[in-house]
């Protein structure tokens, strides 16, 4: 129970950090397909990614425009596998 004598505070939320870049489950999920199919995709080159070490990243910004560019030339994924 809240006293009579009680103070709120009202404190600004901490901003979220702007996620830059994702890791094969997340990115997998963003994109609405199979970690195995990422899998071949970035293998193939088809998927922008950016590799650190043993880390495979995948930039949001860039995923953005990738789909976007997929979008704007009406590429399926399996015309844009057949081309590499």
């Amino acid at each position: 129970m809240i006293g009579a004598n009680a103070t709120t505070t009202t404190t600004k939320p901490e901003p979220e950090t702007p996620c830059l870049a994702m890791r094969r489950r997340e990115a997998a999920a963003a994109i609405g397909i199979s970690v195995g199919e990422l899998d071949a995709w970035t293998k193939r080159g088809i998927i922008p990614c950016v590799r650190i070490g043993r880390i495979i990243l995948y930039p949001v910004s860039a995923i953005w425009d990738w789909l976007n560019k997929q979008a704007q030339q009406g590429v399926t994924a399996d015309d844009n596998i057949a081309e590499k």
